[in-house]
């Protein structure tokens, strides 16, 4: 393995200023899960690795006129949160997944998300959502969407010089029910076939669906939303055929165009997505009725 320095600021100013002086140099690491793995695979290693460990203040999940997640925070605390567990219920499913215990002990929120893999497992979830990733560099803190955040595959719109700091997620999204559910050969820790995320909204009645999202990850080169099964649901009645037939709009090319990839066909993928969006979908109405 090629060697590089190893450096651990002790605050976010000080993590900033290492990559202001190191520049192109220099790169993040978090839990190491993605990072150091990379680096194996590539046998390539950047000259310095800035390390965020030390950054306790970046380890938080708060509800406060929406909700915060700091991006050290690792998928073990999503995983026993409450919170999210109640009302990001998606989020929780996909923290679940990841590895195993000892990786999610680790493994963090930010680097999930910042190591852009098309099958990142919390990507799908925090798209349906509404999650946006707020960012700081030196111009200051800014926002972007989740949706524009992922450029393509390991790429986003982060720049060199800024570090994620904050997943946030609105308020509003906690009155959706949602699910996540990861597609795999088998039930061991491996990457997803396909992963299906689903966020319904609900009339008062229970009877009509009120707002939806619904996300693909490894379906495209990055996590994608299905917008165009999204409207068709919009105003339907809870009902089998309407969420079949959302499936069925979901898996066809006139929404996404499903991609073959070396661990799976695209066929069986489309398949695979019109079977399980009406089931998410069905779980995450049950989910929103407990609301």
């Amino acid at each position: 393995m090629q060697e590089f320095e190893y450096l651990m600021p002790a605050n976010l100013d000080e993590a900033m200023g290492l990559l202001k002086k190191y520049g192109s140099k220099a790169a993040l690491i978090a839990g190491g899960t993605d990072v150091m793995v990379k680096i194996r695979n590539t046998r390539k290693a950047p000259d310095v690795l800035i390390s965020l460990r030390r950054l306790s203040e970046l380890r938080y999940i708060q509800k406060n006129g929406g909700y915060h997640i700091g991006a050290l925070t690792t998928h073990r605390m999503l995983e026993q949160s409450p919170l999210v567990q109640s009302e990001l219920s998606a989020l929780h499913d996909a923290a679940s997944w990841i590895g195993s215990v000892q990786i999610r002990n680790v493994g963090t929120l930010g680097g999930n998300i910042c190591n852009a893999a098309p099958s990142a497992d919390t990507a799908g979830p925090l798209l349906v959502l509404d999650a946006r990733a707020v960012l700081e560099g030196p111009e200051g803190r800014r926002t972007v969407p989740l949706t524009e955040f992922f450029t393509g595959t390991y790429r986003t719109v982060r720049k060199p010089d800024e570090v994620l700091v904050e997943i946030d997620i609105p308020e509003a999204m906690g009155r959706f029910g949602s699910a996540y559910w990861k597609h795999t050969r088998r039930k061991a820790m491996e990457l997803p076939l396909i992963g299906i995320a689903v966020a319904l909204k609900l009339s008062q009645n229970q009877a009509e669906i009120l707002d939806s999202r619904i996300a693909l990850t490894v379906a495209a080169p990055t996590p994608i939303r299905a917008h165009l099964a999204e409207d068709f649901l919009k105003g339907k009645p809870l009902a089998d055929e309407v969420l079949q037939e959302a499936g069925r709009i979901a898996s066809s090319t006139d929404c996404c165009t499903i991609r073959t990839s070396l661990r799976c066909e695209a066929w069986y993928r489309e398949e695979m997505v019109r079977v399980f969006v009406p089931r998410m979908a069905k779980l995450a109405a049950e989910r929103s009725k407990n609301r």
